[in-house]
């Protein structure tokens, strides 16, 4: 792939629409899990911070992805856009997970998202805690994989 071409819809400016799809857009990636696919919406220089770790290039931010969904399993998320101007988003998330001990957490965070002209996300400053809860807690119910339209957003939740 030619990665000077790479374009990835919707690109900046954005309109309030436009980062509403495009944070639907990111949902819908991390809920697939699919580390090589959703690496696919960064830079090949992306800069990531998250946590305690920062992340320099597409390749790094790919091996996090990996680590990340073989810790928390039976990952769910939803994004909601808190703020964007032309060519920056700012979401916050919660998102719901076990680990390989039956342990349940829920995950909130704050993102800030910064774009190039291509619609590749070139800064990730991401905020996040994890709270335990229990399995009867859960919200998020829907079956692994994309948030199903009609289900409610955080906002809807309380959350």
């Amino acid at each position: 792939m030619n990665m000077i071409n790479e374009i990835r819809q919707p690109v900046p400016p954005f309109t309030l629409e436009k980062a509403i799809e495009k944070v639907r857009l990111a949902e819908d990636g991390w809920n697939s899990r699919d580390p090589e696919t959703v690496a696919l919406a960064y830079s090949v220089d992306t800069q990531w911070r998250n946590r305690s770790e920062f992340l320099q290039g597409r390749d790094q931010a790919r091996n996090f992805l990996q680590r990340k969904w073989a810790k928390e399993l039976e990952y769910r998320l939803i994004k909601e856009l808190w703020a964007f101007s032309d060519n920056r988003i700012a979401v916050r998330y919660a998102y719901e997970w076990c680990d390989d001990s039956g342990n349940w957490f829920r995950s909130y965070g704050n993102e800030n998202w910064e774009f190039n002209g291509r619609g590749l996300m070139v800064n990730r400053y991401a905020s996040l805690n994890d709270l335990p809860i229990s399995e009867s807690e859960r919200l998020f119910h829907w079956p692994l994989g994309r948030r199903p339209d009609n289900h409610p957003g955080l906002s809807d939740l309380g959350l």
